[in-house]
């Protein structure tokens, strides 16, 4: 049997915690990481109706991209339907987790798959490019102890390169020392100094892998007191940002109003909201960004595009979106329902490589709120 903690160590390799923005719930909501799965359910949201769902279906594990939990419970009042949603999955041991921002950053997450829904191409970033927060480690070890260290280190995760891993650059020379009568030498004796032949070890590691890599390097090296060097470099970190803008792949270009019916179409939405004060203007560039992005606007601008699509766009904020001259389809939050189908594949391609013995079900519900009438 797979544990959830096993599917969530899979996922995290595509779309790591630390991606996500700062105070955002992700990761486990309820339940156990260390509870069996044998049925799988992927879904945009959780809610009482969601809940209900995988009731019916017997799921024990759902995996959403919008948290369960935003808002801490402070008083467990089980006539509030959020709390009584909590004490159905408490009580039928259902594991809940969400990847929210994380995926919106991802490469190849959420915004890409948005962007391919749009018919976008050779597509950047909108928000401003950030880069994974790496350190490099410089230890120094007796040469004889240097093989079994490197291997530690490699296994804690340093020395991993795109698609390299157990790199690491070595460099022979002498080390010197003299141990008090307190100190217990691994080589060497109290009070006389002493010449080793050593090797320095470097590694580089992610922030988020940091703790675990010393804590290799003590557990394996021979020193009484380890010697080493740990400092921030840049350059080689994952590089990420939110949203996406893109050239529309189209023969001859559509207007902002035929590009708007066409999103309505693609997106499978009974309606959207259009700001524009130019309905003929032909699209070219198309801005998006899943979710509430109306803020980012001046992004859209500033990167050339001549449509934003993007959701919860409020009143004030529409009135200086049309001042500004851009165009912005906002199809509401929940047009990131794509994400449904787009894991579901995901979790379907890791399942046959790790042999998962597990069933995936993808929710068949509709939890956006809003409804045209």
């Amino acid at each position: 049997m797979v544990k959830v903690k096993e599917i969530v160590a899979r996922f995290e390799e595509f779309a790591p915690k630390w991606m996500a923005e700062p105070g955002d719930p992700i990761g486990l909501q309820l339940g156990d990481l260390n509870r069996e799965v044998k049925k799988m359910m992927i879904t945009l949201d959780v809610r009482p109706e969601t809940v209900q769902e995988a009731l019916e279906n017997g799921i024990d594990f759902i995996f959403a991209h919008h948290p369960a939990m935003f808002v801490p419970v402070k008083k467990f009042d089980l006539s509030e339907p959020q709390n009584k949603m909590y004490a159905e999955l408490i009580k039928n041991d259902i594991t809940v987790y969400a990847a929210h921002t994380n995926l919106d950053n991802a490469n190849g997450g959420m915004n890409d798959w948005l962007a391919e829904e749009l018919n976008l191409v050779d597509c950047q970033a909108l928000l401003p490019i950030r880069e994974e927060e790496m350190y490099k480690l410089a230890v120094y070890v007796p040469k004889q102890q240097a093989a079994q260290l490197r291997q530690a280190l490699a296994d804690a995760g340093a020395g991993r390169l795109g698609q390299y891993s157990a790199c690491s650059f070595s460099q022979t020379g002498t080390g010197r020392f003299s141990a008090s009568d307190a100190a217990q030498p691994f080589i060497g004796q109290a009070g006389q100094v002493s010449a080793v032949e050593e090797e320095k070890v470097e590694v580089v590691c992610p922030k988020s892998l940091k703790n675990q890599v010393l804590a290799a390097m003590y557990a394996n090296h021979p020193y009484e007191e380890v010697v080493f060097d740990l400092y921030q470099i840049e350059g080689l970190g994952q590089k990420y940002g939110m949203g996406r803008v893109g050239k529309v792949a189209f023969e001859n270009p559509l207007t902002v109003l035929e590009y708007a019916k066409y999103c309505k179409e693609v997106l499978g939405l009974q309606g959207l909201r259009l700001i524009s004060a130019d309905l003929d203007k032909k699209v070219n560039t198309v801005a998006v960004l899943g979710g509430s992005g109306a803020k980012f606007y001046s992004n859209a601008l500033l990167k050339g595009a001549d449509i934003y699509v993007t959701g919860d766009v409020s009143y004030h904020v529409g009135h200086d979106i049309l001042a500004s001259g851009l165009s912005v389809i906002d199809p509401g939050h929940h047009f990131e329902k794509v994400c449904k189908e787009r894991l579901t594949q995901k979790f379907s391609q890791w399942k046959q490589q790790e042999a998962w013995d597990i069933e995936l079900y993808t929710s068949t519900l509709n939890t956006d709120p809003f409804r045209f009438v």
